[in-house]
This record gives C-alpha cells, structure tokens and sequence, in this order.
C-alpha cells in the first residue's frame, strides 16, 4: 500500500497546494492520500486560524482525487506538531504502508533542522517540488545530500505556483483581494469567519 502523506499548516490553503498535491499524486500513485493540517508547528509561530477552520478549509482537496482524505490527527493532538510522530502514528494505523511525504521547496531546503530527521528520513519517500528553476537549482544539492544520508526523494518536475499561504495573509491584512489564489472552499470558510481582513466587500453582498 502507498500512502502519501501533505502535511502544511493550510493557513489558508491555496492553488499552489492545490497544483503541489495533484501533481504528487500523479507521479506516487498512491492507494490513500491523506491532508492533514498541521496542529501546532514546531517552526512556526501559533496560528490566528483555528485547526477546525482550517481543516475546513482543506475541504477543496478532496476534489482533486477519489483517494483522498482529510486527518484531523495533528489538530486534535495536544503540544507540538512533529511529522516523526505522525509517521510514527501512520506506521501502526497502516502497518506494511510505504509512505511517501509531499513537500515544497522549503520544507526541502529546511529537512536536516527537522525532529529526528535521520530517523524520519528512513522511513518515508520525500516527494519535492519547486516553484521555479532557481528553487530547482538550489534544491538539487540538497537531494544530493539526503540521498547521500540514505534517504529516498522523487523529484517532481512539474513546477507549482509561487505562492505562500504567509504571502496572502499580508495581502490580505493590507486589504488586497486574494480570492483569486483560494478554492471555493477556502473562500467560503474566510467570507463565513471572516478571516484575515479578506473579501469584506464581497462579504456584504
């Protein structure tokens, strides 16, 4: 069995996940997919957003592909966020699974700074993607030297848009319109919870 694993804080998610996870699914195959929504990030600060609403607004990814799914795993867990602990957790859940780990350039880049990474990175298949060719060229050695420490990574070449979720808070926050960089589910979620400053005017209609 292969599962493939997006793990992000989806704050709010947008079309570069979207693009991120259906290309990942293209190239794994895999029999389950599963969208979790980070709880609390071990590298981040604490969310504005509650895990219920973004989980909520993880909603869209389910139409990308009959075979995924959404966990709430990682937001009903108290303390920190550790993805070791998740694949810990998704090793007995779905003994015998190969699970494969979806990520972007900057978690990549970032991998060797992780909890347990040496651990973590024998258990799973990094699946990478970038969002450029300068990010391509700057990820390469990177999979050079975890492929080196023993670790699997597929490397997607079907570059995603150059987006972050931190990108459209502070657009937002400034009274930009981001809507045109959230799917439906994501729209409707920030219009009903009124979130991050956005689509106030649309909001009134």
């Amino acid at each position: 069995m292969k599962l493939l694993l997006f793990g992000g804080t989806f704050d709010p998610p947008h079309i570069g996940h979207m693009q991120l996870l259906k290309h990942a699914i293209a190239a794994v195959q895999p029999d389950l997919v599963l969208v979790m929504p980070a709880g609390l990030p071990p590298h981040k600060r604490a969310f504005g957003t509650s895990g219920e609403l973004r989980f909520a607004m993880c909603a869209d990814f389910l139409k990308l592909d009959q075979r995924v799914r959404r966990s709430r795993y990682e937001i009903s867990r108290p303390g920190k966020s550790y993805t070791a602990q998740t694949v810990e957790y998704l090793q007995k859940k779905y003994q015998g699974a190969e699970i494969y780990l979806a990520m972007g350039s900057d978690m990549l880049l970032s991998f060797t700074q992780w909890y347990r990474w040496q651990w973590l990175l024998q258990q799973v298949v990094l699946v990478a993607q970038s969002r450029d060719d300068d990010e391509t060229a700057a990820m390469q050695p990177a999979i050079r030297l975890l492929e080196q420490a023993g670790g699997k990574v597929l490397f997607v070449p079907a570059q995603v848009l150059k987006l972050s979720s931190s990108e459209l808070r502070e657009k937002a926050a400034k009274g930009e319109d981001i809507s045109p960089w959230l799917p439906d589910s994501a729209q409707r979620t920030v219009r009903r919870h009124h979130l991050y400053q956005i689509l106030q005017a649309k909001g009134k209609r």
